[in-house]
């Protein structure tokens, strides 16, 4: 039985991707900082039976050895690793505490890095074995508001690019997905400058796909003998990416004024 370890499986993308990969007959880790909620997510599983619950808090990420030796410890191997777990803020950069932007760096970028790091050589044993990591749209560019958030997700997105040159003679997989507007709560629980949960959603993310959508593309990408190194989940907004590509002076004028209007431009 092949085995997937999603963290930030609490909720939103990583428990859609639980659902799935466990529904596929994936072994599935489950991973979040709530045993309660986790607990939740388990028992809605497909095939419950073929799961197991590890809390893991991604900001303590000096830890993720000892992790990866407990999602070891069930299955003896792990075949896909999903860098899911996260958080999000809200803010300008001159009100934004400082503390509260690197929570976010440590846990988004860190997290993502000390997993990843732990995981390569066990998969390079085991001759196998795919490491994705969820970037964001914002991995191509800024917006206001989420300085750190953007910066951690560029970080992710260049740690993975040069780990990709590293591994491309191998047979362990390095993937990047960038999700567009997704319908989920991660806004909601994003911090605020006070680095409390600013408690409510965006426009565009009540208007985005489905999670569970995103899961079922997302796990097609996986099963491919030859998966991308880094691909663009999402609606019209992924147009967003050529677009600043290649008009960059338009692109800044055009989404300035959008983010004015659904942002405010204080």
């Amino acid at each position: 039985m092949k085995t997937a370890w999603i963290t930030g499986s609490s909720g939103g993308i990583g428990k859609a991707m639980a659902m799935e990969f466990n529904r596929h007959g994936y072994f599935t880790i489950l991973s979040a900082r709530r045993t309660e909620i986790l607990a939740e997510v388990q028992y809605q599983l497909p095939y419950p039976e073929n799961s197991t619950v590890l809390v893991l808090d991604l900001i303590h990420y000096q830890q993720a050895e000892q992790w990866v030796k407990k999602a070891l410890s069930h299955t003896g191997q792990i075949d896909i690793l999903v860098n899911n777990g996260g958080m999000g803020h809200l803010g300008r950069v001159v009100e934004m505490a400082l503390e509260v932007e690197e929570k976010v760096i440590q846990t988004n970028f860190w997290g993502t890095a000390a997993l990843t790091k732990a995981m390569v050589p066990l998969m390079l044993e085991q001759g196998s074995g795919q490491i994705w990591s969820v970037a964001s749209i914002l991995s191509y560019f800024g917006s206001p508001k989420l300085a750190a958030y953007a910066a951690s997700k560029f970080a992710v997105v260049g740690y993975m690019e040069s780990l990709q040159y590293e591994l491309r003679k191998t047979p362990v997989h390095a993937g990047i997905l960038s999700p567009g507007f997704i319908n989920t709560n991660v806004t909601r629980s994003s911090l605020g400058p006070d680095g409390k949960p600013i408690g409510k959603n965006s426009v565009a993310q009540e208007k985005g796909m489905l999670p569970e959508v995103l899961a079922r593309k997302f796990y097609r990408i996986t099963q491919k003998n030859h998966p991308p190194l880094h691909v663009v989940i999402g609606g019209y907004e992924k147009w967003a990416v050529p677009f600043k590509r290649y008009l960059p002076k338009i692109f800044f004028k055009v989404y300035g004024k959008l983010t004015d209007k659904t942002r405010g431009k204080k």
